[in-house]
């Protein structure tokens, strides 16, 4: 079984971009959504993360993502050290999750891929990009956060141009119609390799 990253900066698309690939029947595994889930069901990262930012980590017995998040996304020092709690949790978890699919290939959808030097660990990589303006109105309309703090989460993340050189695949998701066209090419290619 082929196992492809799916990375890309904060509002660039990657969850539409996932969902076009689940319609086309490739399992995808969402590591955002299983790290939180992790973060609120795995007591071995809840301890951690209670001894690395205090109890307020956690709001009864719930995940405090504001908290968390105004900690972490101003402090590089810190976000490292919670990157290093909660992702190989969740690469165990996506390994145990990709085994137990039957298709050609699977999707890991993960924000920092690049930023953890994690390539090597895919057989293909697909990088979705788009204009940093459009990024940060896309985040806007969707949650809570402010600009500043979009940018601040923008700036914890590798460029674009960094990116580009290390991808297999690159999709500017600017346009649906043509995002589809291209997620339909690459699954294309990658069945070919299968």
């Amino acid at each position: 079984m082929i196992v492809v990253g799916l990375t890309g900066g904060i509002g660039s698309g990657k969850s539409t971009i996932a969902e076009m690939f689940r319609e086309l029947g490739v399992p995808v595994y969402n590591s955002d959504e299983r790290a939180k889930l992790l973060m609120n069901t795995s007591k071995k990262i809840k301890k951690q993360l209670v001894e690395l930012l205090g109890k307020k980590a956690f709001l009864d017995d719930k995940l405090n993502k504001a908290f968390i998040a105004k900690k972490v996304f101003n402090d590089a020092n810190l976000l490292e050290q919670l990157n290093h709690i909660v992702h190989p949790i969740v690469r165990k978890d996506f390994i145990k999750w990709a085994k137990k699919q039957n298709t050609p290939y699977v999707i890991q959808e993960t924000a920092l891929l690049f930023e953890n030097n994690a390539q090597k660990l895919y057989d293909a990589v697909i990088l979705i990009t788009a204009p940093k303006e459009l990024r940060i109105a896309r985040v806007l309309s969707r949650d809570e956060s402010t600009k500043e703090q979009i940018v601040a989460r923008m700036n914890n993340q590798l460029d674009d141009e960094n990116k580009l050189e290390l991808a297999d695949f690159v999709i500017e998701n600017i346009d649906l119609k043509s995002t589809a066209l291209k997620v339909l090419n690459i699954h294309e290619r990658i069945l070919a390799d299968c």
